[in-house]
């Protein structure tokens, strides 16, 4: 059966709608025609405001994320967030060490800390340092180097050299982006690189990240998606786009 130019709008905007993303070869063959007609059909779409065209694949939203100030992010899916924070909390040894980055989402699992026994925390946020200071159980490094006032963390050289001489059971790191090609990333590039450093002396990396991350890509790339053990998000990830990452060897947990 063919269908009309506008049928296939209706079921590309619809698959949209759905999953959060669709893929030119997956409907292509779905609708059982060439690659051509559909980045024509998606080019269409997107000149009238429906969509935005990435490599091989389109999403209902601007997927280029620009930096934005962590006081803004804390307003945006604040139940999400702290639900987040709780599952990731649950993660926690007894006489556990871990580090965190920064961002609301860490923020959130900062406030939701219970140590068992001596817990050490290295951090490059100063929120997040803030909010644990409250807590005597918990023994902070905070990270020192260039201050970064949108994420009120800190960056740079110096933060990376503390690394070099320390390891940690895990890493939580709060993101602005998972793309299932580009992989994990940041708004900004000297976090991608501090991520990165973090990464690298952990045996376990855990990402924080609500459901409006996923295909979305910041300017600077952490890493690709096989290289995260989990990812804590909300109910709000479609069934499409959790199985393709679990097919990458990544663990979702759903806060719920």
């Amino acid at each position: 059966m063919i269908l009309s130019i506008a049928e296939r709008h209706k079921y590309i905007l619809n698959t949209l709608q759905k999953e959060g993303f669709v893929k030119v070869v997956d409907i292509a063959k779905k609708l059982d025609v060439t690659t051509v007609t559909v980045r024509k059909d998606l080019k269409a779409l997107e000149e009238k405001g429906l969509l935005y065209r990435t490599h091989g694949s389109a999403s209902p939203i601007n997927p280029h994320i620009t930096d934005r100030n962590v006081k803004e992010k804390e307003k945006i899916k604040t139940k999400e967030k702290q639900l987040i924070g709780i599952f990731a909390a649950r993660l926690i040894e007894e006489d556990d060490s871990v580090i965190i980055n920064s961002g609301s989402t860490i923020c959130a699992f900062a406030e939701q800390i219970e140590p068992k026994g001596r817990l050490t925390v290295v951090t490059s946020s100063i929120k997040a340092t803030s909010i644990l200071s409250e807590n005597e159980g918990i023994n902070i490094s905070q990270l020192g180097g260039t201050f970064k006032r949108s994420s009120m963390s800190v960056i740079g050289s110096y933060t990376l050299s503390f690394l070099e001489n320390i390891t940690c059971s895990k890493v939580f790191l709060g993101v602005d982006g998972v793309d299932l090609d580009f992989g994990v990333t940041t708004s900004n590039i000297e976090e991608a690189e501090l991520n990165k450093a973090m990464m690298n002396v952990a045996l376990k990396t855990i990402v924080l990240c609500d459901s409006s991350k996923f295909g979305r890509k910041g300017f600077g790339k952490i890493c690709n998606l096989d290289k995260i053990d989990i990812i804590i998000t909300d109910e709000g990830i479609s069934p499409s786009m959790q199985k393709l990452i679990e097919e990458q060897g990544v663990e979702i947990i759903i806060a719920k």
